[in-house]
């Protein structure tokens, strides 16, 4: 386990969010009470930080951020849960590495729990739940009536030291957790959840992060469960923030995307990647690995083993040709390295294709070993490069497998 690369701190003091006159009734607007309740954290600097206690109600609030040296702490039968009035949503800056907001152009959503340059967060509980009350947003999604990117439920940028356990995540707009430039960041003891036609509410995606572990949750979502990102195509590359040494583990869940994804945002590169016993059931595809030209960057040194999957359609995808562009002012010669790929020990019953590897033409995918995957598939692997041309391809105990006809 790598749950106690961080420790859990034991704060010098409580307070309650009901001190600051929240209301838990699902109908008061609570916006106020947490936004003081976490100045009076900032501000009184208590050493050894201060617990914000949510007791068992509902309370709904628009989004607030948080601060250093807090544990925001949920109890059995707390529910946060968002407003669903979009006009009370702050737009804020997209994010550099990404040069607008991912889904539109301009700014984005600010997420429902926010912190920026932080030290020091915990956000725990007895399984209380932060409900984001996204039907509304993906709504306006499928309707084409957005007018910036969505929100995240949660969202930590250039902040360090960080905890999330025994919470359940509901219903998010768009990514449920989002690390963005964090380091240190453990998450375990999780369950995600949205409907499998909610439109992008990824579980977990790392993203130009390093040091992060996620273990021992359960997730069911839209999209993929975990993704690990690094940027977008030219502003992920000069911003040039990584992804590396990211543990996943013991990992259950369901998407009609990816159980784990890397990519297809990897500009920033992504590196040091091990993942371990992960069974993936009702699911689009099992692995994917992602990216594509004008995403310069690298994908190299990643261990997936110890998977299970049932009932997926793809168990294996690793393709040069995924995902979309920021805008038209992408390098096309700017392609990325994919080398050091190990995937093994892998089961999967009730296969549709058991796997299809589709590189990058003059940029061959390199040392991409497969060892003891097993699919019960009647179709073979298929590996082909961006013209076309097409091979068949039968793991041995270990193939090296290139991303060119030739």
């Amino acid at each position: 386990t790598c749950s106690g690369a961080v420790p859990m701190k034991q704060r010098a003091q409580t307070i309650s969010i009901a001190d600051f006159g929240a209301v838990g009734d699902g109908k008061t607007v609570n916006t106020k009470a947490f936004k003081e309740a976490v100045y009076q954290i900032q501000h009184l600097g208590r050493p050894g930080g201060t617990v914000l206690y949510i007791p068992a109600g509902v309370w709904l609030t628009g989004p607030f951020n948080l601060t250093s040296h807090m544990t925001l702490f949920l109890a059995r039968g707390a529910v946060i849960r968002a407003v669903q009035d979009t006009e009370s949503w702050p737009l804020i800056d997209p994010l550099p590495s990404y040069g607008r907001g991912r889904e539109l152009p301009g700014g984005r959503y600010m997420s429902l729990i926010h912190g920026d340059d932080l030290n020091d967060v915990i956000i725990t509980g007895e399984n209380g739940t932060i409900d984001g009350q996204g039907e509304g947003w993906w709504n306006m999604w499928r309707q084409k009536t957005l007018q910036f990117t969505r929100p995240n439920l949660l969202e930590l940028m250039h902040s360090s030291d960080i905890i999330i356990s025994h919470v359940v995540f509901l219903n998010s707009p768009f990514w449920n957790i989002h690390p963005v430039y964090c380091s240190n960041v453990v998450i375990h003891h999780l369950t995600v959840l949205a409907p499998h036609d909610s439109p992008n509410t990824d579980g977990v995606d790392p993203d130009s992060s390093s040091n992060v572990c996620i273990e021992d949750s359960y997730i069911s979502t839209g999209d993929d469960l975990v993704a690990v990102k690094s940027g977008w195509d030219e502003y992920g590359i000069a911003y040039n923030r990584p992804s590396s040494d990211i543990t996943v583990r013991r990992i259950t869940g369901s998407s009609p995307y990816a159980g784990i994804a890397v990519g297809s945002e990897t500009s920033g590169g992504v590196q040091n990647i091990f993942v371990q016993n992960i069974n993936i059931f009702n699911s689009g595809i099992g692995i994917h690995i992602k990216t594509n030209v004008g995403r310069g960057g690298y994908i190299k040194n990643i261990t997936i083993s110890d998977v299970n999957m049932y009932n997926v359609r793809y168990g294996l995808k690793i393709e040069g040709d995924a995902g979309d562009h920021p805008d038209d002012k992408f390098d096309p010669n700017a392609l990325p390295v994919v080398d050091g790929v190990t995937i093994r020990d892998v089961w999967g019953a009730d296969i549709q294709q058991p796997g299809s590897i589709r590189g990058i033409k003059n940029a061959p995918f390199t040392r991409i070993c497969l060892s003891n995957v097993r699919f019960s598939a009647e179709v073979p692997w298929k590996c082909t490069d961006v013209s076309g041309a097409a091979l068949e391809v039968q793991p041995g105990p270990c193939a090296e497998l290139t991303s060119t006809a030739e």
